[in-house]
C-alpha cells in the first residue's frame, strides 16, 4: 500500500470511530452515565477542557477516538454510585450499546441523501431504447424468435418503451403474459411473453434473469482492471483492452458476457481483443467463483462501467433512495455473515485493513466525490453490522448478554463476565491476525512468489 492509500484509510477508519463513539457518548449523557473521557484521537493528552465530570481531549494520534463511562470496564470496583453505567437500567445499557452502530447507519443515510440530491447517476441505457445484446437460448424469451441485437418496439401498452417501462411493466405483469412487439432485419413480429420473475422492486428486476440482457453502450466491453491470478491476467488481458466479442457474439455489456459463458458452463472460449487499434484472438477459459454466494463463471476483470447521466433528486426522493441503499447493504452483510456460517462463503473472501484502503485508495482516486463518499457510507454500514454481531466485547455481544441477564433476572456474576471477555478478546485478536494474514497473501508481490 502507498502513503496515500494509508492516510486515506486512517482518516477514513478514523472519521468511522469517531462517529460511531459519539453515539455511545451522547447517549450515555442523556440516560446519566457518567462520561469520564471523550477522546479524539489516541495516544497523549494534547489539548482539552473539563465540562460536567467529562474531560474533553485531543492526543496525538487524530484519528477516531474512544469513551471511556464510569464502571464499563470489568473487573472495576463496583460502588453504588449512580453515575456508573451498570447501576442503569439494562433497557438504558442496551440503548447506549445500539447507540454506536446507529450513528454509523445515520452517518451512511445523511451521506447517501445528499448524494442523491446533487448527483444521482443512472446508466443511460436505462432512457434508450430496448435493444437487446443478449437472449439465452431456451429461455421463454428465445422461443418467441427475438434475436441479440432486436429491438423492442411494444412492451404491454407501451409503444417505443425504454427498458425503464420493459423493466416496470415486467414487475406490473408478474407471472403473466405480456403482450410485446420487436424488429428483427427490419421486420416486425408481433407476440407474447411470459413474465416469470420474483422481483418486486424496479431495482431487483433484471431482464437477464428472463433470458434477455439489455444492450447497455454502443462500445466493447472495456477491462478496467485486472483480478490476481485470474483467466483474464493469465492469458496476457491488459487495463485498457476491449472485448469486441466472444465466439461469434458481438459484447455491448459485461452481463452479456455473464450470461453467455453461464449458458455454455464455463466451457472455453475464443475472444476478440482490440488494443491500440489492433485486434488479436486469445483463447480462454472462464473459471467457477464464488460471487456473494453464487457460484459463478468469471474470466477475472473488472469492466469500465457503461455511460451514466447525472440527476438531482427532490428532497423526499433522495431520503427513499438513501434508506433503500442502507437497508440494501445491510441486508448484504447479513447475508454473508450467514453464508460464512452455511460454509458457501469463504472466509477468505473478507478484507482488513489492507483491502478496505486498497477500496478507499481506489474509490478517491476516480473522478469528483461521489465514488469516495459511497464507499465511506459502505464502510460505515459494515462497522455497524459488525458490531451489532452477538460477540462479547462488540455492541452487539453486550446486548446479548444483557437479554441474557434480563432473562434470568439477574446479573452474571462479575468473574464470569470477566472470563468471557477474556476469551472474545483473544479470539479477535486471533481472526483479526487471520484477516491480516489473508490481506497480506492477496498482495501482488505474494501472488508472484506463489506462482
Amino acid at each position: 500500500m502507498s502513503l496515500s492509500a494509508i492516510v486515506e484509510l486512517l482518516l477514513v477508519l478514523g472519521l468511522m470511530v469517531l462517529v460511531h463513539e459519539f453515539g455511545h457518548f451522547i447517549v450515555a449523557k442523556r440516560c446519566g452515565v457518567r462520561v469520564e473521557t471523550f477522546a479524539i484521537g489516541f495516544g497523549k493528552r494534547v489539548v482539552g477542557f473539563r465540562r460536567g465530570g467529562t474531560d474533553y481531549q485531543i492526543n496525538a494520534l487524530p484519528l477516531g477516538g474512544y469513551v471511556k463511562m464510569a464502571g464499563e470496564i470489568p473487573g472495576e470496583e463496583v460502588s453504588n454510585d449512580p453515575g456508573e453505567l451498570n447501576n442503569h437500567p439494562r433497557w438504558q445499557r442496551m440503548l447506549i450499546a445500539l447507540a454506536g452502530p446507529a450513528a454509523n447507519f445515520v452517518l451512511a443515510f445523511v451521506l447517501m441523501a445528499g448524494v442523491y440530491m446533487v448527483h444521482n447517476e443512472v446508466n443511460e441505457y436505462i432512457s434508450g431504447p430496448a435493444v437487446t445484446d443478449y437472449i439465452s437460448p431456451g429461455s421463454a424469451m428465445a422461443k418467441t424468435g427475438i434475436r441479440s441485437g432486436d429491438t423492442i418496439v411494444r412492451f404491454d401498452n407501451v409503444e417505443d418503451p425504454t427498458w425503464d417501462d420493459v423493466g416496470n411493466h415486467c414487475l406490473l405483469n408478474l407471472n403473466r403474459s405480456v403482450a410485446f412487439s420487436f424488429v428483427h432485419d427490419g421486420r416486425r413480429t408481433d407476440t407474447a411473453f411470459f413474465v416469470a420473475s420474483a422481483a418486486t422492486t424496479p431495482d431487483e428486476f433484471s431482464p437477464d434473469s428472463l433470458g434477455f440482457v439489455p444492450r447497455m453502450q454502443p462500445t466493447p466491453v472495456k477491462v478496467l482492471s485486472l483480478m490476481p491470478e485470474s483467466p483474464a491476467s493469465r492469458v496476457g488481458l491488459q487495463p485498457g483492452d476491449q472485448i469486441v466479442r466472444i465466439d461469434s457474439l458481438d459484447l455491448h455489456s459485461v452481463y452479456t458476457l455473464l450470461a453467455y459463458m453461464q449458458d455454455r458452463k464455463g466451457a472455453p472460449a475464443t475472444i476478440e481483443v482490440l488494443r491500440n487499434g489492433r485486434s488479436f484472438l486469445v483463447n480462454i477459459t472462464p473459471e467457477l467463483s464464488d460471487e456473494g454466494g453464487s457460484k459463478v463463471y468469471l474470466l477475472g476483470f473488472h469492466p469500465v462501467p457503461p455511460p451514466v447521466k447525472v440527476e438531482h433528486l427532490s428532497f423526499v426522493k433522495s431520503l427513499g433512495k438513501s434508506l433503500e441503499f442502507t437497508e440494501k447493504n445491510s441486508l448484504l452483510i447479513e447475508d454473508v455473515v450467514k453464508g460464512m456460517f452455511e460454509g458457501h462463503v469463504s472466509v477468505r473472501s473478507l478484507s482488513g485493513p489492507i483491502g478496505i484502503g486498497q477500496v478507499v485508495h481506489e474509490a478517491a482516486d476516480e473522478p469528483g466525490w461521489t465514488p469516495l463518499i459511497g464507499t465511506v457510507a459502505m464502510i460505515s454500514i459494515n462497522l455497524g453490522m459488525v458490531n451489532l454481531l452477538p460477540f462479547p466485547i462488540l455492541d452487539g455481544g453486550m446486548i446479548f448478554l444483557l437479554l441474557i441477564e434480563g432473562t434470568v433476572r439477574r446479573d452474571l456474576p462479575m468473574q464470569v463476565k470477566e472470563r468471557i471477555y477474556q476469551v472474545a478478546f483473544v479470539c479477535i485478536v486471533l481472526f483479526a491476525a487471520f484477516i491480516i494474514f489473508n490481506d497480506i497473501t492477496k498482495l501482488p508481490f505474494f501472488i508472484k512468489l506463489k506462482s
